[in-house]
């Protein structure tokens, strides 16, 4: 089996952030050690469900937000 590794650019919190070959949102957040923690991610300026994650894919140029929730008072 053949790997991916074309590199692609996306924006990541509006800073320029490069990728090892084609991912899911949810492999991305893996890779930035936010898997299983709650998260609120903007793709291309629209929300995507937390079950879609999984399914939706990262393309090069896309714009990602990623904020993460913090509980507190």
């Amino acid at each position: 089996m053949e790997m991916n590794t074309t590199t692609m650019e996306i924006t990541l919190n509006g800073r320029a952030h490069e990728l090892t070959g084609s991912t899911t949102l949810s492999t991305l957040l893996e890779s930035l050690g936010l898997a299983g923690k709650p998260v609120v991610a903007e793709l291309n300026r629209e929300a995507v469900l937390p079950r879609l994650f999984p399914e939706t894919r990262i393309n090069a140029g896309d714009s990602l937000e990623i904020i993460t929730l913090a509980a507190g008072g």
